[in-house]
């Protein structure tokens, strides 16, 4: 089994159980907290991966830094995922709890790519858009790429638009690239 679907199962588990038991947010909290550390520490993220360091030694590492401060049941799946060997899925786990946490309370969730740094009345108008889109409520990303010399790119789901200058200087080469003119009549 890949470990996207296996990250995918065990995050659906958590997320069913915990709903069961009246733990949702916080155990949601709980995942976004360990996703942001994962981001934030590549060390720690090739800990989980290193196939030289003990299961017990992780776990007992996972204890360490996240008993008393995670909920009970967060630290029963870290137990768990530990006790299986497959530590190294833990940020994929979380990070597919989110989503399937999104898709529970109906969050779509959206990136903006632009040229320069997006200031917040610009957030909140982008966030507005993909609500009246979408008709969900946002959780919006915004991402910064130079390369699109202007304008942005707007993620939702599936779906992409397009309006940034690079792809608009695409679409005229592409257009000069068709030339009518004809040599020699």
């Amino acid at each position: 089994m890949s470990d996207f679907r296996a990250a995918s199962r065990y995050a659906k588990s958590l997320l069913e159980l915990a709903d069961e038991k009246g733990v949702l947010e916080e155990v949601h909290a709980d995942m976004q907290a360990f996703s942001q550390i994962c981001e934030a520490s590549y060390d720690f993220t090739l800990m989980l991966r290193n196939p030289i360091i003990n299961h017990d030694k992780k776990k007992a590492i996972l204890d360490g830094l996240f008993q008393g401060k995670f909920n009970d049941l967060t630290i029963a799946i870290f137990d768990i995922i530990t006790r299986k060997n497959r530590e190294p899925i833990l940020p994929a786990i979380a990070k597919s709890f989110h989503h399937q946490y999104n898709v529970v309370k109906g969050i779509a969730q959206a990136t903006v790519t632009t040229a320069i740094e997006l200031d917040e009345s610009m957030k909140e108008e982008f966030e507005k858009i993909v609500a009246k889109i979408s008709k969900k409520d946002v959780e919006l990303h915004a991402e910064v790429d130079e390369d699109i010399l202007g304008g942005f790119v707007l993620k939702i789901g599936d779906n992409q638009i397009d309006d940034s200058v690079k792809s608009k200087f695409n679409q005229l080469e592409l257009e000069f690239s068709k030339n009518p003119y004809v040599k020699g009549i």
